[in-house]
C-alpha cells in the first residue's frame, strides 16, 4: 500500500463517515460477542448445572443475545439521547450472564436518576469500554469481584471499575488498549491504579460532548512521515512491538503515534483506523 493511496482513501469524506460507521458498528458487535461467548462458557462449564440445564441454558442465552444484538441495532440508529440511568441498565443486561453463570461477583453502583443525558455515541463508547475492561480483568483469572461505578458532573460521565484481583494491572497492558484507545477518541482519561495482593481500580473521565469528527483534508493529510510509516504497519497487521521493532522506536513511541492517528481520523480502535484505510 503506498502513501498516495493512504491519503487518497482518507480524503473522500463521505466515504470516509461511512466506513468509520461501519468499522464502529463492527467492534460494538465484537464486543458483544466477546461477552455472549464468555457467558456461555461459564454456563458450560458451571458445577452446579447438570448437561442438560447446562445445554438448555446455554440455547437460551444465546437466543436471547441475538434477540438482543438485534434489538440494540434498532434503538442505536434511532437514538440520539440515552437516559444516564437507561445507558446503564443496558450495561447491567450486557454482563449480567457473567455473574448469573459464572464466578465473578459483579456490583453495580448505579448513576443519579437526574444526570445529564448521554450522547448515544457516549453512551455507546462507555458501555464499549467498560466491556473491555471487564474482559480484560476476567481474562487474568484472579479477580472474584468486579465493582462497576458510574457517575456525572454535568460535564463528564465519570466510570469508575474495580476488582479485587492480583493487583498486577496497568494502563500500558495490551489487554486495556482497546478500552484506552476508546477513551482517547472522545477526549478523555484514563487511570489506573493498582495494589499488589489488593486489586485495581480503573477511573475513565468522558467528556459528554464529544469532538466533532475532523475536516476531511484539514487534519488527515497531514500526517508526518513517521506516522505514515506506523500506519502502513498498522494496517498490515502489526502489532505496537511490531511497529517498534521495525521502525526502531519504543513502544510508547508507537502508542503515541497510534493516539494522534486516531485523533486525526477520527476513528476510535485500531482496527476501525485500519478498515478505514483499506
Amino acid at each position: 500500500m503506498t502513501d498516495d493511496f493512504i491519503q487518497h482513501s482518507l480524503s473522500s469524506p463521505g466515504v470516509r463517515r461511512l466506513q468509520q460507521d461501519h468499522a464502529r458498528a463492527l467492534t460494538e458487535l465484537s464486543d458483544r460477542h466477546a461477552v455472549t461467548l464468555e457467558s456461555l462458557l461459564a454456563i458450560l462449564r458451571s458445577t452446579r448445572l447438570d448437561d442438560r440445564a447446562a445445554r438448555t441454558m446455554a440455547i437460551d442465552a444465546a437466543a436471547a443475545a441475538l434477540v438482543q444484538l438485534r434489538v440494540t441495532n434498532d434503538q442505536q440508529r434511532d437514538t440520539v439521547l440515552e437516559p444516564v440511568v437507561g445507558a446503564f441498565a443496558r450495561l447491567q443486561s450486557d454482563l449480567r450472564p457473567l455473574e448469573r453463570f459464572g464466578d465473578l461477583d459483579v456490583q453495580f453502583i448505579e448513576p443519579p436518576a437526574t444526570g445529564r443525558a448521554l450522547p448515544g455515541e457516549v453512551a455507546r463508547a462507555a458501555r464499549a469500554i467498560v466491556r473491555n475492561s471487564v474482559l480484560a480483568i476476567v481474562g487474568d483469572g484472579a479477580a472474584r469481584r468486579v465493582r462497576i461505578q458510574w457517575d456525572c458532573d454535568g460535564l463528564n460521565l465519570l466510570i469508575g471499575i474495580r476488582d479485587d484481583g492480583r493487583g498486577h494491572l496497568s494502563a500500558r497492558d495490551d489487554v486495556l488498549r482497546p478500552a484506552a484507545e476508546h477513551v482517547v477518541s472522545l477526549n478523555g482519561d484514563l487511570s489506573v491504579s493498582s495494589t499488589e495482593g489488593w486489586g485495581s481500580a480503573i477511573d475513565i473521565r468522558l467528556p459528554l460532548d464529544p469532538p466533532a469528527l475532523p475536516e476531511p483534508l484539514a487534519e488527515v493529510t497531514e500526517l508526518s512521515a513517521r506516522e505514515r510509516e506506523v500506519l502502513r504497519l498498522l494496517t498490515a497487521g502489526s502489532r505496537n512491538q511490531e511497529i517498534a521493532t521495525s521502525l526502531g522506536i519504543s513502544g510508547n513511541t508507537v502508542k503515541f503515534h497510534v493516539s494522534n492517528l486516531l485523533r486525526k481520523t477520527g476513528t476510535r480502535s485500531r482496527a476501525e483506523l485500519a478498515a478505514l484505510v483499506r
